[in-house]
């Protein structure tokens, strides 16, 4: 029988989807043949516009980057600064700063596991439940920052403010409300038959595939591997805390929504800690806000929702870096998708992409 290759385009998306991404799919029938990525329609030329700006003034630019964790890229690039300056903090903002990176590590993979069962027809309920708990974060955030979005809230030396007086109970209290919300999320997707018919055994990736195409974060512990900066290279107090790090067994996409739904167990655990522990103290050095590095350079990474955030600095001893260059996990993480989809069907290209929860902010930058 007879049949005719043919090339389809999916997307540009709106950004309010995963992003503003193009995918050109050769197909035969409903088959996937090939599959060819298009980026760079985000593209904002963040990297060049941090040499005009000073080590403080390029803050907001990276709640721009992945916007779905602002939090978590103020932190990697404020302690990117603050090692090239050989700067310690308080120890009081180092622990408000693990509540704050793990409470948007929540809220991002709220988000993803939502977006997820959507991807792949839950229409509503799955959603709906995941902004319902978000919005108990947003509030936080908006007490402490007075942002919901972008927060604009780490500082190089420390945090723009103190905690709110009170905001320690309502963390608490969101604490204990979260927990059996994760496992109402067992009960309606994780072991939902439709939803298992839908991920299991799509988009594998074995160990090796994963750390050859240097996957980090949930796409990388999917596949079985167990590295997590938090726990092999620790940063502020996180060797001060008691968690896991679950990891997946077969690497398909069920793996790396499990995965997700896993740390958010994991990351109430550390902001019960850090709460329970968090000292008396400034929450801000006096370091000032115009900083002039010694020559030289720094490269930082953090566990990011979507894996490791690393930012290389150098210095050439001006308020202004001479170069700075991102390493984003989205990038890393969406360039193995051609992989995956070959020999699926179409529909399958959309749980494969949904598992991978990429945002397009960090990837054009």
């Amino acid at each position: 029988m007879y049949t005719e290759e043919f090339l389809i385009n999916m997307g540009p998306q709106h950004p309010s989807t995963h992003g503003v991404l193009s995918l050109e799919l050769k197909l035969d029938g409903e088959m996937i043949r090939d599959c060819a990525i298009h980026i760079g329609y985000l593209h904002r030329s963040m990297e060049k516009i941090a040499e005009n700006r000073t080590y403080t003034q390029f803050i907001p630019f990276t709640d721009r980057l992945d916007y779905m964790a602002s939090m978590n890229n103020n932190l990697a690039y404020v302690m990117a600064v603050e090692k090239l300056m050989r700067m310690d903090v308080p120890a009081r903002a180092k622990y408000i700063r693990v509540i704050v990176a793990e409470l948007n590590r929540i809220a991002s993979h709220l988000l993803a596991i939502g977006t997820f069962a959507q991807d792949l027809g839950a229409f509503g309920t799955p959603l709906l439940y995941c902004l319902r708990e978000r919005e108990k974060i947003m509030d936080i955030f908006n007490e402490i920052c007075g942002n919901r979005l972008t927060y604009n809230y780490i500082r190089i030396g420390g945090v723009q403010y103190d905690l709110p007086e009170g905001i320690d109970l309502k963390i608490g209290e969101f604490i204990k409300y979260m927990r059996p919300k994760v496992d109402d999320y067992d009960q309606l997707l994780t072991y939902n038959t439709i939803f298992l018919a839908r991920s299991k055994h799509i988009g594998t990736i074995s160990k090796e595939m994963a750390i050859s195409y240097s996957l980090t974060g949930p796409n990388l512990r999917g596949s079985g591997v167990k590295w997590d900066l938090r726990k092999d290279e620790p940063y502020l107090v996180y060797d001060k805390f008691d968690f896991d790090i679950p990891v997946g067994a077969n690497g398909d996409a069920w793996d790396r929504y499990k995965v997700r739904v896993e740390e958010m167990r994991q990351s109430l655990r550390i902001i019960e800690q850090a709460i329970g522990g968090l000292p008396e103290g400034e929450a801000l050095s006096k370091a000032g806000r115009i900083h002039k590095p010694a020559p030289g350079e720094a490269y930082f990474r953090a566990e990011n929702p979507r894996g490791e955030l690393g930012f290389y600095l150098v210095s050439d001893g001006s308020a202004y870096p001479y170069r700075l260059k991102i390493r984003s996990p989205s990038f890393s993480n969406l360039a193995i998708l051609p992989e995956l989809v070959r020999g699926l069907k179409v529909a399958d290209i959309i749980c494969v992409l949904g598992s991978l929860d990429i945002v397009m902010g960090e990837i054009d930058r």
